[in-house]
């Protein structure tokens, strides 16, 4: 185990079209990054947050080459196909967590027999507002559990770290500045307990009657019992799936007035819960989005 637990890095939302994507966020009040293209067949166009997570919406640029790529031995790839393939062209594929050493992270995969398959390391380039470009480098290490066949985490290592200053990026017109929480289904939450204390490593875990809270270095996973997603998210969801699978990110926002009020401007349907904003599933967007007021 390591000696503290891994932050939140990002999340993968799948989607069938990475405008549609665009399309969505842009409604919800976030600012996209421009598109850019992995050198294996999929692309993206980021969210990032303020609390240095961020949302990656996936697509597939180039099927021939994701194809080639899964022949490779590409992970990534090949769990996003086969996501696609089982759950659907838009959803919530993968939790990712910030590593300083993924090689090691890697050996503890290995060494707990959760690891799913070869590291990957990668570069892409990725443009700022302003027009410059930089080169951004990856190193990725992979985790999944058999009964869990649609959900997949990682630790993502940066090598050549993204640009320090995103700001401008980092605004957004909902007020949102970071995630809170995660939250995952499964019928028993306990037996992926082990699962996530060799991922996040040394997390701070409490049971309770819903399920599991996992604290993450930055933000919390939930793994919830369908009763708990509509107690916590008003969300019903099929009892008869015996795995594990994302559903639902709960956002802060300096300011939920500002947030609705975005909503109601650009047609977005949502509804209250207690102290909370729920922005319904809908096309582009691969998970409900929550929004809670958290200074």
């Amino acid at each position: 185990m390591i000696s503290s637990p891994h932050p939140l890095d990002h999340l993968v939302l799948p989607t069938v079209d990475i405008a549609l994507a665009r399309e969505r966020l842009g409604k919800l009040g976030f600012t996209v990054a421009s598109d850019a293209l992995h050198p294996f067949g999929t692309q993206n166009a980021c969210v990032f947050l303020a609390d240095k997570t961020y949302l990656e919406p996936l697509g597939v640029a180039s099927p021939e080459q994701c194809e080639k790529s899964i022949v490779d031995g590409n992970v990534f790839v090949a769990r996003d196909q086969a996501y696609r393939f089982r759950v659907g062209e838009d959803g919530f594929s993968a939790v990712v967590f910030g590593t300083d050493d993924a090689m090691a992270d890697d050996e503890r995969f290995n060494e707990a027999a959760i690891s799913a398959g070869r590291m990957l390391d990668f570069s892409r380039p990725m443009k700022m507002p302003d027009g410059t470009e930089t080169t951004a480098g990856f190193r990725l290490a992979f985790a999944a559990d058999l009964r869990a066949p649609d959900f997949l985490a990682f630790c993502c290592q940066r090598i050549n770290p993204l640009p320090a200053d995103r700001s401008v990026l980092e605004r957004h017109e909902n007020c949102v500045t970071g995630i809170a929480r995660v939250a995952l289904c499964a019928l028993q939450p306990a037996v992926y307990r082990r699962f996530f204390e060799d991922v996040v490593g040394s997390p701070q875990i409490t049971e309770h009657s819903f399920g599991l809270t996992i604290k993450a270095a930055n933000a919390d996973l939930e793994i919830l019992t369908p009763e708990g997603m509509e107690v916590f998210y008003d969300l019903p969801v099929r009892t008869n799936d015996p795995g594990l699978r994302a559903r639902a990110i709960l956002f802060k926002t300096r300011d939920l007035s500002v947030t609705s009020s975005h909503f109601t401007a650009n047609g977005v349907t949502y509804t209250r819960k207690n102290n909370r904003l729920l922005a319904r599933l809908a096309p582009g967007q691969g998970a409900l989005f929550a929004f809670e007021e958290i200074k």
